[in-house]
């Protein structure tokens, strides 16, 4: 949750803020936390980035209260080019960015912009771990502009609050926003830049903005702004999401040219169509709406509704599936008008064995000073490939570079330990999770398994074997192993772990070449358990 401060006078002009108002807008997912004579504090949840400015909630809110659906024009440009580098493919390799015009800045709008960009960072751009955002003077600046990477002692220039020109390394080490996010690049050889025609450098993302070129006053009236980062769709949307609110400012959108591994104009804020079939609201919440209904519903959370498809605004960065349609559907409909209807069965609960058996395995774990973690079931291609995965499965039209479905605990646990290389040692932890393979014998072609992964770091063989053998003991049966060769492990280190003369898993030593494909510091030891295997043992059908 992220929490907003918005004018009053803002809300004010949409609705009043008595009860019946405010418990409007609790109903629209933005609950009121405090007012005052001025300003009124909303409660914004994470999926909802595009509300995070006074531009963004106001219009969004128009909608829910009935106003028309608005679309935003761009405006063509050839000259404002954006060449990308090949340099910074190691590092932040993707950039979208744009220019707004005619803009006519003051004290409170620059106050907002400052917060959305704040906002922004530390919401979807998780930190400026995922994405930095960059707004400059475009007046300073002198296309075309350069996307590029280079040796910290190549980078030199005066720092957004400095009085002094600085090198990469000095930015990282004494600046207040370099020894905060400097960590974000301390594993890369080289930082990416933005740098312009006059081979003036714009900033040095996602550290920190130039003084000369980087400055943003309320005399500023035309904006060069730009997101970079991992995941190009993240940076379209949070563009997007950035240039209608200076639109709303009252700025006008210029398009930029990317010159990438291929040509393109950005933003775009194209509407992304998803089919949606009306039977499926039914069956998820049990109320029958006509299509009619559905239409002003939609149309009341920002979408377009025609023939059963939906057009989603482009700045929405949550709507990932129907699912998310239907949560918009029941928004705007009224979580207030469901009338609760109970169930004409009887039935018995009682807890599931399988998961007994996992609250048992977590207690136990737990009991040895580990940390569970939950990891998404995708990994990225390149996961995939360092590891030597060859049989992947491949899901339709994902959202992000995680577009593989996990064959193991292992690629998502060396991915939690790589990006925490600075956290305290020893590190302990494990993941209960699904992992698939392919299975011509299941209806979908698909098989699923619980897995156990367990970590240690710095670990050894020996160390992982104590565990493997207190978990198995502790559920009142006896282990032993047999040697065995497993890719990326250190031969001579690695071995089966039988219950009963069955394989349930196996333990290791990871190898120096794998740890240093996945950037590890650290000795680190893996026990990997099938869960379904070890269950059925105990509880045989």
């Amino acid at each position: 949750m992220a929490k907003i401060l918005i004018p009053k006078e803002s809300i004010e002009s949409l609705i009043k803020l008595d009860e019946k108002g405010l418990d409007k807008l609790a109903l629209f997912g933005t609950p009121v936390e405090n007012i005052t004579n001025s300003e009124v504090e909303l409660e914004i949840s994470a999926n909802r980035p595009d509300l995070l400015s006074t531009q963004g909630l106001i219009r969004s809110l128009s909608l829910y209260l009935g106003k028309n659906i608005k679309k935003y024009s761009i405006k063509k440009s050839a000259t404002s080019r954006i060449i990308v580098d090949k340099s910074v493919k190691s590092s932040r390799p993707y950039t979208r960015c744009a220019i707004i015009k005619d803009l006519k800045l003051n004290d409170t709008l620059m106050k907002q912009i400052v917060l959305l960009q704040e906002k922004l960072h530390n919401s979807i751009g998780k930190n400026r771990k995922q994405l930095a955002i960059g707004i400059y003077p475009l007046e300073k600046i002198k296309f075309p502009i350069t996307y590029t990477a280079k040796a910290p002692k190549e980078i030199s220039f005066q720092p957004l609050g400095s009085n002094k020109q600085m090198n990469a390394l000095q930015i990282i080490e004494k600046h207040p926003s370099g020894k905060e996010y400097g960590h974000l690049l301390s594993k890369e050889s080289k930082y990416p830049i933005f740098i312009d025609a006059n081979k003036s450098i714009l900033s040095m993302p996602p550290i920190i903005n130039s003084e000369q070129t980087g400055r943003v006053t309320t005399s500023t009236k035309e904006l060069f702004v730009e997101c970079s980062g991992n995941n190009p769709y993240l940076l379209e949307k949070t563009i997007n999401i950035i240039v209608t609110a200076l639109a709303d400012m009252g700025g006008t959108i210029h398009e930029t040219i990317i010159e990438d591994e291929k040509k393109e104009s950005s933003p775009k804020l194209e509407w992304e169509k998803m089919k949606f079939d009306p039977d499926y609201l039914e069956k998820i919440t049990g109320i029958n709406l006509k299509e009619s209904e559905i239409q002003k519903c939609l149309e009341k959370m920002g979408h377009i509704y025609k023939n059963k498809s939906v057009l989603v605004a482009p700045w929405r960065t949550d709507i990932l599936h129907q699912i998310d349609i239907v949560e918009d559907i029941m928004i705007a409909h009224g979580y207030d008008k469901i009338i609760p209807i109970l169930p004409k069965i009887s039935t018995i609960a009682q807890e599931d064995e399988l998961e007994k058996f996992k609250e048992t395995l977590i207690e136990l774990l737990i009991g040895q000073s580990a940390s569970q973690i939950m990891t998404p079931h995708l990994i990225t291609a390149e996961e995939a490939k360092k590891m030597k995965v060859s049989h992947t499965i491949s899901v339709e039209s994902s959202k992000s570079e995680f577009t593989i479905l996990r064959p193991n605990l292992l690629i998502p646990m060396l991915r939690t330990l790589a990006h925490n290389t600075d956290t305290e040692y020893p590190q302990k932890i494990f993941e209960l999770g699904k992992v698939f393979t392919r299975d011509d014998s299941e209806e979908c072609g698909i098989r699923e398994d619980e897995f156990l992964c367990f970590a240690l770091t710095p670990g050894n063989v020996t160390e992982a074997k104590q565990l493997a053998e207190y978990t198995i003991r502790m559920l009142n049966l006896q282990s032993s192993l047999k040697e065995r060769k497993e890719e990326g492990f250190i031969d001579g280190r690695t071995a089966t772990l039988l219950v009963n003369e069955q394989e349930i898993g196996h333990i290791g030593e990871m190898h120096p070449n794998t740890l240093n494909d996945w950037r590890l510091k650290m000795p680190l030891s893996i026990v990997t358990i099938n869960i379904n295997s070890l269950f059925n043992l105990i509880y045989p059908k």
